[in-house]
């Protein structure tokens, strides 16, 4: 039985080094009815955002050359005082303080990995606008 999610009208950047959790994210989120580009490093990120607008942001902590909290940093830089993009962590690492070292770094909400579809589900309901259906 498949599962029904809430459909999102959004472009999301997933910011992920490894290719399976690449897969996975992308292919839920397009369940969700997103449009998504995926990057595997954070300054991959960075083009990215100067490139494009994204609805939303997910950004995972652990990866090589520049990390989560780095980029974040920059992103927050980048915008100035003119946009605020939502960025969700997105990490192994489910220790105490992880979550407010997240936020600290400029990062909006977190999610540990393995993560559920409900839990990303729950994130975009509270960044995003689901899509109206008639009825």
């Amino acid at each position: 039985m498949k599962e029904h999610y809430k459909q999102f009208n959004a472009t999301i950047l997933v910011v992920e080094d490894y290719p399976i959790n690449q897969e996975i994210t992308k292919e839920l989120l397009e369940m969700m009815g997103c449009d998504v580009d995926v990057v595997d490093s954070g300054a991959e990120a960075l083009e990215a955002v100067r490139r494009n607008s994204y609805d939303l942001i997910i950004m995972d902590i652990q990866m090589p050359e520049m990390d989560g909290y780095e980029a974040t940093k920059e992103i927050r830089r980048i915008e100035g005082t003119t946009k605020h993009v939502p960025i969700v962590a997105l990490t192994a690492n489910a220790l105490q303080g992880d979550r407010e070292k997240c936020l600290s770094a400029g990062m909006d909400e977190y999610i540990s990995k393995p993560f559920r579809a409900a839990e990303l589900e729950a994130v975009l309901l509270k960044f995003l606008r689901p899509k109206q259906t008639a009825g």
